[in-house]
């Protein structure tokens, strides 16, 4: 799973994007509801907990964007006050948190079967995925019906019991990352669109989506690198695991200009197995991507920036 240690002021990161990301998610709550956020009755409870949780954290570790008040929190940035305290609640409270943070949310809680279910979540720059399509299902259906690679040979078991062993006071983080050929953030057309189509005979029928319907071999400018930092800790009160889910989405172009990081990013995508590679979609857009990549490696090393080994000349980790 790739977990480290994680500092308690690490929880939430805000950057020079956050404007960008809090209007894409305010259009998305107006536009899709409870599409992308929503809470079991069950799970309110934990809902509000982790709002709670962020009304109290943010004011101390951004004093300057956010203040507490009386009754909930004022974001001195977007001039937005948000009351957590009447009853009931003016919207959901998965949705009131999304809007504070570039985070999505996610909260699975332990059912009598020991099973972990999605039973809250404000997903809305998700990418790949629909909160609409996971929604109420344990976390082994979750990763089985998007084909997560080795899954059941070798993740299931240790997440599992990872779930199970989670203390409040030990939160730890991880990071993954994807190729994306378009420029949205919330949801990537290159892969079939969002919303399923109706079907002739007046019920719906899910869109055959997926990388077989990308364009291959688009132009490097449309290339993405799309890396998420994910949080997981419990809830001390209500006792869910908590997903904190930031996505960071720079042009490969961009990306590339780093130090060491075109050989890197090579290297790591010529590691990738058979089942990865279908999973991450390598075969639209890898020939372009590894041609372009190689040759900003080779020009790095051409100007002295990295070493034949692709190792920094400074020593420093790239960015």
């Amino acid at each position: 799973m790739g977990l480290r240690t994680m500092q308690w002021d690490e929880w939430i990161e805000l950057d020079n994007q956050y404007l960008r990301y809090h209007e894409d998610k305010k259009r998305r709550i107006a536009d899709r509801g409870e599409k992308c956020c929503r809470t079991a009755p069950e799970a309110y409870d934990g809902a509000v907990e982790l709002l709670e949780e962020l009304c109290s954290y943010l004011p101390q570790r951004y004093p300057s964007l956010f203040r507490s008040t009386p009754t909930g929190i004022h974001n001195l940035l977007t001039n937005e006050t948000f009351d957590i305290t009447t009853r009931p609640l003016l919207e959901d409270p998965m949705a009131t948190a999304g809007r504070l943070i570039q985070d999505d949310l996610a909260i699975m809680f332990e059912k009598p079967d020991g099973q972990y279910y999605l039973l809250a979540g404000c997903i809305l720059l998700a990418g790949f995925w629909r909160l609409s399509d996971k929604f109420g299902m344990p976390l082994s259906e979750i990763h089985t019906s998007g084909d997560v690679p080795g899954f059941k040979s070798k993740l299931e078991k240790g997440m599992m019991n990872f779930f199970r062993r989670i203390q409040p006071g030990q939160p730890v983080l991880r990071n993954n990352y994807f190729i994306q050929v378009d420029d949205n953030l919330a949801w990537s057309h290159s892969i079939g669109s969002e919303d399923p189509v109706s079907s002739t005979d007046g019920g719906t029928a899910k869109q055959a989506e997926g990388w077989s319907s990308a364009e291959k071999n688009k132009a490097i400018e449309h290339h993405y690198f799309r890396s998420e930092r994910q949080s997981l800790r419990r809830l001390p009160r209500s006792g869910g695991v908590v997903f904190t889910i930031r996505t960071y989405f720079v042009p490969i172009t961009q990306v590339a200009e780093e130090p060491g990081v075109p050989g890197r990013l090579a290297s790591a995508v010529r590691s990738w197995g058979d089942d990865v590679s279908r999973y991450k979609g390598r075969e639209r857009y890898g020939e372009v991507l590894l041609e372009f990549l190689d040759g900003k490696a080779k020009e790095q090393v051409e100007r002295g920036i990295v070493k034949e080994d692709g190792e920094e000349t400074d020593g420093k980790y790239p960015f």
